[in-house]
C-alpha cells in the first residue's frame, strides 16, 4: 500500500530484456535505501514492484510480461521515474491509498504551462475507466495521488503546480507518451455496488410491468 506521494525520483541505469520480463536496475537516492530488503515493494511509476536486487544505491527489479503488457514500463522514453516506498502503520495519509495495481494507461493528449510554470496536463482514459473518474476526485498517475480539475468525454484535466513538476517525472512527458493511472478503489467500488444495485432492481421491476 502507498500514499501517492511520490518520495524521489530514481535514474534508470540498466533495462535487460529476458524471457518474459524486463530486468531493471534504478540509482535510488541514498535517503530511500535504509532499512530496504530483497523482496520489499516499491513503487515505481505507480507499479508495485519487488526488490530483486541491492548493491548500494543500485536497486533491482523485475518486471513481468503481464505488468510490461498492462503499464508503460516495457515502453519508456525517459531515463527517471518516480518511486514510493510502501506505507508504514501510522503514516500520514497526505494523498490517498494506492494499491499499486495500475488500471492501465492513458495518453499525453496535451500539455500546457501558464505564466506561473503550472502544467495543465490532459489525458485521453480509455474505457470504460472514466466511469470512476469524478470530477475533484482522486485519481493515481504515475504511482501520484493527484485531483482530477476536469473531465469531458473521458479527456481528464490535471493540474501539476510546480513543485510537483520539481519532485517528479512529470516535466519529461510530451504529447503522445502514455502514463500509468489507477482509478480510486473507493470509487470504483461505489460505481460498480451502485451499478450491481440498479441493475437486480430493474430486474425485479420489469417482470411485474409486464
Amino acid at each position: 500500500m502507498y500514499m501517492g506521494l511520490v518520495q524521489g525520483v530514481a535514474r534508470i541505469t540498466t533495462a535487460e530484456k529476458l524471457p518474459g520480463r524486463i530486468a531493471f536496475t534504478l540509482d535510488f537516492p541514498e535517503s530511500l535505501t535504509e532499512g530496504l530488503i530483497l523482496g520489499a515493494s516499491v513503487s515505481v511509476e505507480g507499479v508495485c514492484l519487488s526488490v530483486t536486487r541491492i548493491d548500494g544505491a543500485k536497486i533491482g527489479f523485475d518486471a513481468t510480461k503481464g505488468t510490461l503488457d498492462n503499464t508503460n514500463l516495457g515502453g519508456f522514453r525517459h531515463d527517471r521515474v518516480n518511486i514510493e516506498r510502501s506505507a508504514k502503520l501510522g503514516d500520514e495519509i497526505g494523498g490517498h491509498i494506492v494499491a499499486g495495481h495500475i488500471s492501465g494507461t492513458a495518453e499525453v493528449v496535451a500539455l500546457e504551462i501558464d505564466q506561473e510554470d503550472h502544467m495543465w496536463m490532459k489525458l485521453q482514459l480509455p474505457e470504460p475507466w472514466s466511469r470512476y473518474v469524478f470530477n475533484r476526485g482522486f485519481l493515481a498517475i504515475n504511482g501520484c495521488s493527484l485531483t482530477v480539475a476536469a473531465i469531458d468525454d473521458g479527456v481528464i484535466t490535471i493540474n501539476l503546480i510546480p513543485e510537483t513538476l520539481r519532485q517528479t517525472t512529470f516535466g519529461l512527458y510530451h504529447v503522445g507518451d502514455h502514463v500509468n493511472f489507477e482509478v480510486d478503489q473507493q470509487s470504483l467500488a461505489m460505481v460498480e455496488t451502485i451499478e450491481r444495485t440498479v441493475t437486480n432492481v430493474l430486474e425485479r421491476l420489469v417482470p411485474q410491468s409486464l
